[in-house]
């Protein structure tokens, strides 16, 4: 491997032209840069810079390696400013339903990295039962999630509007048993739409599972059934509100942070901004 102190001794020496000016440049003497130069020609086996020659040059050897030595040290000085710099180097570890990631929490995000460039946000989406418990486990810094109280060291929360919906194309009456478009079993949702069907005592069969709010949202908007989902998730897609069952008791939509102060605390104000608009819209 090639000392990269000892090409910037030779490229130093080819650019001055002179032994002497080169180890000023590097604040070294002329006895220090002379054997940086000897060691790196006894490593290539070659000699590398005419010593005879005035100003001084490059032998054939040393014009082949001068190319190679300029985009080592690039490279290295390249290396250096990357690691120097913060940004990037820490992270808050954010869990989400994926209908929070919205364009207006996606702005809050942007400009939070813009005034905290050491910070690198990770975001996952998934399951509000699964954040919970990634959040209880540790693994989330912050955490939204949907639940149907919000736990007492939530930082804030806020009603969630809950309705049933169906195609905005739907003709008629569902037929008996009536389909159901729901999420995976332990889904936040599913109980709450099986309960409110058993409470209407109809038969009812799971006619679409999915494991995204958009995957359901589509499944109704193409008439595979009925399903439970908050209002402002079904705002852009071609669904109605099903009039027979109407509204359910909103879910609570709840922030969570293990930290108080400082980024973290300051991105949680923001989230929760989002939050409490998103709300208030859907009401």
């Amino acid at each position: 491997m090639l000392d990269p102190r000892l090409l910037r001794a030779f490229t130093a020496i080819v650019d001055a032209g002179s032994f002497t000016l080169a180890a000023g440049r590097l604040n070294m003497t002329q006895s220090t840069i002379s054997q940086q130069l000897a060691r790196l020609e006894e490593a290539v086996g070659a000699a590398l810079v005419d010593r005879a020659a005035r100003p001084a040059e490059p032998t054939a050897a040393g014009e082949r390696l001068l190319g190679y030595a300029r985009r080592i040290l690039a490279l290295q000085a390249e290396a250096e400013t990357a690691l120097g710099d913060p940004a990037g180097t820490s992270a808050i570890r954010i869990g989400v339903p994926e209908d929070i990631v919205s364009a207006e929490m996606a702005t809050v995000f942007a400009e939070f990295a813009r005034h905290h460039r050491e910070i690198r946000l990770d975001v996952a989406a998934g399951l509000s039962r699964d954040l919970t418990r990634r959040y209880r486990a540790g693994e989330f810094d912050i955490a939204i999630v949907k639940e149907a109280a919000a736990a007492t060291d939530c930082r804030a929360t806020f009603p969630e509007p809950m309705a049933w919906f169906e195609s905005a194309h739907a003709a008629g009456a569902w037929p008996n048993p009536l389909p159901l478009v729901t999420f995976p079993p332990g889904g936040l949702y599913r109980e709450t739409m099986f309960a409110r069907i058993e409470q209407e005592q109809l038969r009812w069969y799971v006619a679409f599972l999915g494991s995204s709010l958009h995957n359901v949202l589509v499944a109704v908007e193409a008439g595979l059934g009925l399903s439970l989902l908050p209002r402002s998730a079904a705002a852009s897609y071609r669904v109605r509100q099903y009039a027979p069952f109407g509204r359910e008791e909103p879910m609570a939509l709840s922030i969570y942070a293990w930290e108080t102060a400082g980024p973290v605390a300051e991105l949680v104000e923001r989230m929760a901004g989002v939050l409490a608009i998103r709300s208030a819209r859907a009401r």
